[in-house]
C-alpha cells in the first residue's frame, strides 16, 4: 500500500511545481556550422534535402546517410518540413535553417520514436542528430506552388498533379526523377490532407492546414 501512496505523492507534487502539467519536450539544438549568406530559412511545408547522422546516448551510430563515400549525395533524404514525414523532433529542430547550415539535434524519445522504439531504436530512445542541409525548394504546402500544381485551375489538387509537381521540381534542380519516391510523398501528403478522403485536395483544405501549420 505504501508504494502506490508514495507514487501519487511525487506525481502530485511534480505537477505542482510545474503548474498543474509535466513540461512538455524539447529539442536541444546546436548550429555547427552557418552559412555567411543565407538567401532562404526553412519554413513548415517546405521540401528540404538532407545528410544525416544519427547516435544513441552512448555514441553509437545507427544511421549515416554519409556511409559510403563514393555515393556523394545520392543517400541524401528529401522530406517535407512540418507534416510528420520525419520525426517530431526534425519538424521542431530544423525550422528557420539555411543552405549549407549544420546542426546537432539531441532529441527526446517523445519527440523521437516513443515508448514503442522502431527498428533498430529501442523504445525509450534519447536520439542525437547531426544534420546538414543540402537544399531547400517550395513544397506542395507553400502558397507560391498550389497554382503551380493546380494544372486545370479547378482549385483542387489530384495525386497525379501533385506527383507532376515533384518530378518538375527535381528535374528543375538537377536530380533525377524517382517515382518511387515521389509516389510515397505524394500519399504521405494525401493522408495527411485530404480531409474528406474523397482523393482530391481542395483549396479550403490546402490553406485551412497550412494556415494552422505555420502557427
Amino acid at each position: 500500500m505504501l508504494l502506490p501512496v508514495l507514487s501519487w505523492f511525487y506525481t502530485s507534487m511534480l505537477s505542482a511545481v510545474c503548474g498543474g502539467a509535466l513540461p512538455e519536450a524539447e529539442v536541444t539544438i546546436e548550429i555547427l556550422h552557418k552559412p555567411f549568406l543565407c538567401h532562404r530559412k526553412t519554413k513548415y511545408g517546405d521540401m528540404l534535402l538532407v545528410h544525416h547522422k544519427g547516435f544513441f546516448e552512448n555514441g553509437t551510430i545507427f544511421h549515416d546517410s554519409r556511409g559510403d563515400p563514393t555515393q556523394g549525395d545520392k543517400d541524401a533524404m528529401w522530406f517535407i518540413l512540418g507534416i510528420r514525414e520525419a520525426i517530431k523532433g526534425w519538424d521542431q529542430g530544423l525550422q528557420n535553417m539555411c543552405a549549407g547550415e549544420k546542426r546537432k539535434l539531441i532529441i527526446p524519445p517523445a519527440l523521437a520514436f516513443g515508448k514503442e522504439g522502431k527498428g533498430k531504436i529501442p523504445p525509450d530512445s534519447t536520439l542525437t542528430f547531426i544534420i546538414e542541409l543540402l537544399d531547400i525548394r517550395n513544397g506542395p504546402r507553400s502558397h507560391e506552388s498550389f497554382q503551380e500544381m493546380d494544372l486545370n485551375d479547378d482549385w483542387r489538387l489530384s495525386k497525379s498533379e501533385v506527383k507532376q509537381y515533384f518530378k518538375k521540381e527535381f528535374e528543375r534542380n538537377g536530380y533525377p526523377p524517382n517515382d518511387t519516391l515521389h509516389e510515397n510523398m505524394m500519399e504521405d501528403i494525401f493522408a495527411k490532407e485530404d480531409e474528406n478522403k474523397d482523393g482530391l485536395i481542395s483549396s479550403k483544405e490546402f490553406t485551412y492546414k497550412y494556415k494552422h501549420d505555420e502557427l
